[in-house]
């Protein structure tokens, strides 16, 4: 057998154990599927999808994928965030290594890709976002932005989709025209910055196949999941009050959260997790008064530049990029890990007399990284 054959006998052994779970209707705990019970329109909240979507780290290094499907919704690839003049992007008609290679070579010299989701949040939404970040990994597209609209879905997946996004850097924009229900809201607490103009709702968690016959026995099925949820929230800089708010609303509702609760349950704006990891390392790298320096342009960052998700992103890049002059970024110890570094080392003199700047505009977008 030659080393091909050996790996492809080695894909089509793991698929093969990935399709054998899932069609135990079990998730990877054996315990039934969770979701956020029913859309506002009534429409039961269960998304079905035949392979599980997390493939081991080792096997997106390679070329031979599991196989996976968005069974419950469409993506769209665009190397540009302006989507009112360039439209949504191109349709992404399957997630082989292959599919992707094709999808996002336009974006490699861009160094961006955004990419649009429209629909419930299940196993093959959490292998889309995994596989993109993989093939971006490679072609050194640094910036990553999920452009979401979704009813809700799977709350396992909806962790797993946000652990994901918070190991492989991802923003995340609600549009004015869109929603984020449901296993949805969990998704945002994965993202670095979250830039939010849409809807935003929860209500309770449900158990597809419950067997409860007292709110006793529901409580018990559900204190698992409750603890998960509180879990991924905490790690990822997310409020672990909103678990317990979440189990207030009856699943047939659906409470809409205002920007203040957004910002105060920590799904807005920069992710405070993945802020102070950055502080942290910088501040082991280039000392005390670089990260002041540092914290400061984000504050002046986030009052002058931040717009709403697609308006004006390339002028709120530059708008970064001359406040960062303002700060004394570069700096000649540390260039690499100076608030917006990148577009810095891209703009020209020409981009930054251009640069425009909204006051007290609404938090969106991007601030600082360190990649």
């Amino acid at each position: 057998m030659t080393g091909i054959e050996r790996m492809r006998m080695k894909s089509w052994s793991l698929w093969l154990c990935l399709a054998l779970a899932a069609c135990s209707g079990n998730g990877s705990d054996g315990r039934p599927p969770v979701t956020f019970g029913n859309d506002a329109d009534g429409t039961p909240d269960v998304v079905v999808d035949p392979v599980p979507a997390a493939a081991p780290e080792d096997v997106m290094t390679s070329t031979y994928w599991p196989d996976a499907t968005l069974e419950s919704g469409t993506a769209r690839i665009s190397c540009s965030f302006d989507y009112e003049a360039d439209g949504e992007g191109q349709k992404l008609e399957s997630l082989t290594f292959f599919a992707l290679v094709d999808a996002l070579s336009p974006c490699r010299d861009e160094g961006r890709v955004r990419v649009r989701y429209d629909g419930k949040i299940g196993a093959g939404f959490t292998a889309l976002l995994q596989r993109v970040a993989a093939m971006a990994e490679r072609m050194e597209i640094k910036t990553r932005v999920l452009d979401i609209s979704s009813t809700g879905g799977h709350v396992e997946e909806a962790i797993r989709a946000g652990d994901v996004m918070a190991n492989t850097r991802w923003d995340i924009w609600v549009r004015e025209d869109a929603i984020c229900h449901s296993a949805c809201v969990l998704v945002l607490a994965g993202g670095d910055t979250r830039s939010i103009t849409g809807k935003v709702g929860i209500h309770r968690l449900i158990r597809d196949r419950s067997q409860a016959n007292s709110r006793a026995e529901l409580r018990a099925e559900l204190k698992q999941v409750h603890g998960d949820v509180t879990e991924y929230l905490e790690r990822n800089g997310g409020a672990a009050a909103l678990a317990d708010l979440m189990m207030t609303v009856p699943n047939r509702d659906l409470r809409l959260l205002t920007a203040d609760e957004l910002k105060l349950y920590g799904l807005n704006g920069i992710n405070a997790a993945q802020s102070d990891l950055n502080r942290i390392v910088v501040m082991r790298r280039c000392g005390k008064e670089f990260v002041q320096r540092r914290d400061a342009f984000a504050y002046a960052f986030e009052r002058e530049c931040l717009k709403d998700p697609g308006e004006g992103f390339e002028e709120q890049s530059q708008c970064g990029a001359r406040l960062s002059q303002r700060f004394g970024f570069p700096d000649a110890t540390c260039p690499n890990d100076g608030p917006m570094a990148e577009a810095v080392r891209e703009a020209t003199p020409d981009r930054l007399a251009k640069a425009t700047t909204k006051p007290d505009g609404p938090t969106a977008g991007a601030a600082t990284r360190s990649r």
